[in-house]
This record gives structure tokens, C-alpha cells and sequence, in this order.
């Protein structure tokens, strides 16, 4: 069924920590639902829908409700990795449109600064997963699995380490007023290019930081969010979809976000151009160029040309895109940093942002997510929001 205008964002948080060794899991979810109800104005009484990822202790957030002392009426632990909370806020709305819950709350919190995570480990074998048996010898790792597409979308269509390197550009520029950003050192296309080779053709400077904290996001009726002192935030539109490997036939020159994408803006009834900010997960500089063509913000091949000179930057291109520093200066949690995406487009929508890099008169606004590897199966989920 259709989310438009059937759910309102009225909380949301984002944990200050970066690295967070003495708490644990269970507390970083609980501080973050605190900060997004005091953010409402509600408290956890209110709280009857909760959604969570395989980030939340114990038993698809079981525990996790527990914990926080949840009375619930609808509960909902979809995984796609950093594609979840995206695809949680459109269950919510789904959820609360047909009376299942009336506030539905939201939160990922991980630890994986403190606990040494990082994209050039080798891949864990998971019991069971099908795939395993196959993939796993060859030893694949997170940013090698990125490289793959990085090469590929190179070969196809000329882009160029150059062209990737703006999109770091530009999230080191909104980083810089950002305080609790991990890396807030403005850099240029030379620094990124400087910066050590990683996987072929992915440099540091390319791959997404790797910090502790989280996030939480309260969707609530309508009604409810025009109670409360806070800016309105409507759903407009929503889509998901799974890319695997398609039966053998491999093809890395796109992402799910090219069918989850038109299905929001089709929902929404809105085009790409009509956007005036974009959160774009960006676990690396070619997961951003990737999913910007398969929104339709430029056609297929084109995303190079598209991102640089700037481009990106809020105040001087086009399309601002993560004014928070997101994934590649500011944090990405839990190794999954989809629900900082709807956060940051929140803020701009209520015109919260830092006063740097805030869009003017912004009231429409997407967020999109993807979860998994790039370069093998991922979820996509899109999210389009406005300020009513």
C-alpha cells in the first residue's frame, strides 16, 4: 500500500560517540531511542511498533524491547544490512496506515571501532548460506567486492580515480562544521589520490570510515506529529528491492537502487530533479557515483562527469548530498550507516542542519540505502520525504 503522507518522521537522533569501549550494544541502542523521543517530545509509554536489524541484541530486538521496557503492538526485525532502517521507516508508515502501531521507534547502535572491525578482513562464513561453498574460497572482502565495480564502471565508461575522488571532496567539505565527525580535515582530489591503495582501483581516501555509535528515528501518525513542537516531516515515497547474482548472469554496471529508486519517485509522484537534497549511502566513493545514476539524477555512464568539480558540495553544486560528512568523514556505525542518511535529511528538512550547509527553503528530500556488497547481492531501499 502507498506511504504518501500516511506517516510522519518525528524524532530523530544521532549518537555523538564515535568510539564507544565502555558501553555496550544494549546501552548505544538505549541512549539512541532516548535522544529521538526527547528530540519528539514522547516517551517510551508512547512507544508501540519498534523496528530493528540484527545490529539489536538477542532474537530480532526480543531482548532489545525487553531492555527498554517496550509494550508493543507491532514489532518488525527486517535485515538488509545498511538498507534496513530505511526499508524499517516505509514498514512503519505501512504499518501505522493500516492501525498496527501509532508510534513506531527505530534504532541501530554497533561497536565495531572497539571491537577492531574492518572492510579488509576476510568475509565470515555464515552456516547454511548458500553462497558460501563457492565464494568463499576465493576470499572476498567488503572493499575488493567495491573495487570490482569501481574497475568495471571504469572499464565501461571512462570514468576516472579523479571523478571518484570529488565525491570525497565534497563530504570532507560539509564534514568540516560538522563536530563529532570523525574526519574533519577538508581534503582535495590530489590528497585522495595520494592516499594509500587499498584495492585496486579504491584508496583510503575512498572507503568509508569505520566508527561506533548509532542512530534512532520515531515514525508516528500524522496527527501525532502535528501535536508536537517539531517541523512536520512527511513520507512521501518508499521502494525496496534485492539484487543477487541473477542466475549467473552478472552484470555490476548497476545497483538495486535503479528498481527501488522509480518505484519511490513513481509513489511520490515526483522526479529526480525536483529533489533538492540527497542523503546517498556512501560506504565508498563508487557506491555514491553508482546509485546517483540509478536514481536518475544523471544517466548510466555519466555519474563521473556528474560529481566533479564540486558538484556535490552544498552551496556550490547542483545536488548537496550528505551534509553531515556522511559514511566517508562523519560515521558509519555498526558497520551500516543507513539510518544516519535519514537523519541528516530530517535536519534538512527542518532546517537543522549546520547553518554551512543547510539547503535554503528545503522541503524535499531523498535518502537511499544499500546493504550487502555491491559487487555481489545487496539490498536497496529509497526513501522520499518532504516538509509539510
Amino acid at each position: 500500500m502507498s506511504i504518501k503522507r500516511q506517516a510522519c518522521i518525528a524524532g530523530a537522533f544521532e549518537h555523538p560517540t564515535r568510539k564507544a569501549p565502555d558501553k555496550t550494544v544494549a546501552q548505544l541502542h538505549a541512549e539512541c531511542a532516548r535522544g529521538a523521543l526527547e528530540d519528539a517530545g514522547l516517551t517510551l509509554q508512547d512507544v508501540d511498533g519498534y523496528f530493528c536489524a540484527s545490529d539489536a541484541p538477542g532474537l530480532g530486538g526480543i531482548n532489545m524491547a525487553d531492555y527498554l521496557g517496550l509494550k508493543l503492538k507491532h514489532v518488525d526485525s527486517t535485515d538488509t544490512g545498511g538498507s534496513s532502517y530505511l526499508l524499517h521507516v516505509a514498514h512503519a508508515a505501512q504499518a501505522i496506515a493500516t492501525g498496527k502501531c501509532n508510534v513506531a521507534l527505530i534504532t541501530l547502535a554497533g561497536r565495531p571501532r572497539s571491537e577492531g572491525s574492518s572492510g579488509v578482513a576476510p568475509r565470515v562464513a555464515i552456516p547454511g548460506t548458500p553462497d558460501v561453498p563457492w565464494e568463499l574460497p576465493y576470499g572476498p572482502v567488503t572493499v575488493n567486492m567495491y573495487a570490482l565495480v569501481a574497475a568495471r564502471h571504469m572499464y565501461e565508461y571512462g570514468t576516472t580515480a579523479e571523478q571518484l575522488a570529488w565525491i570525497k571532496v565534497a563530504a570532507s567539505h560539509h564534514a568540516q562544521h560538522n563536530p563529532h565527525a570523525m574526519l574533519r580535515d577538508v581534503v582535495t582530489v590530489e590528497d585522495v589520490l595520494a592516499s594509500p591503495m587499498i584495492s585496486d582501483p579504491l584508496r583510503k581516501l575512498d572507503c568509508c570510515v569505520v566508527s561506533d555509535g548509532g542512530g534512532a528515528l520515531l515514525v508516528v501518525r500524522p496527527e501525532i506529529a502535528r501535536a508536537l513542537k517539531r517541523p512536520v516531516v512527511n513520507l512521501l515515497g518508499s521502494g525496496e528491492f534485492i539484487k543477487g547474482q541473477l542466475g549467473g548472469k552478472v552484470d555490476l554496471s548497476w545497483s538495486g537502487a535503479a528498481v527501488s529508486g522509480p518505484i519511490a519517485f513513481a509513489e511520490a509522484g515526483v522526479k529526480p530533479s525536483d529533489i533538492q537534497y540527497a542523503s546517498i549511502y556512501d560506504s565508498f566513493t563508487i557506491t555514491v557515483l553508482m546509485q546517483l545514476e540509478d536514481l536518475g539524477f544523471c544517466k548510466k555512464g555519466e555519474g563521473g562527469r556528474f560529481v566533479a568539480d564540486g558538484n556535490l558540495i552544498s552551496g556550490v553544486g547542483k545536488l548537496p548530498f550528505n551534509t553531515d560528512g556522511g559514511g566517508l568523514c562523519n560515521n558509519h556505525p555498526a558497520n551500516r550507516g543507513g539510518i544516519t542518511k535519514v537523519i541528516e535529511a530530517v535536519r534538512q528538512l527542518r532546517g537543522e542542519a549546520h547553518a554551512k550547509v543547510q539547503v535554503p527553503n528545503c522541503t524535499l528530500a531523498l535518502a537511499q540505502g544499500t546493504g550487502g556488497l555491491l559487487g555481489s547481492r545487496h539490498g536497496s531501499a529509497t526513501l522520499i520525504m518532504e516538509r509539510e
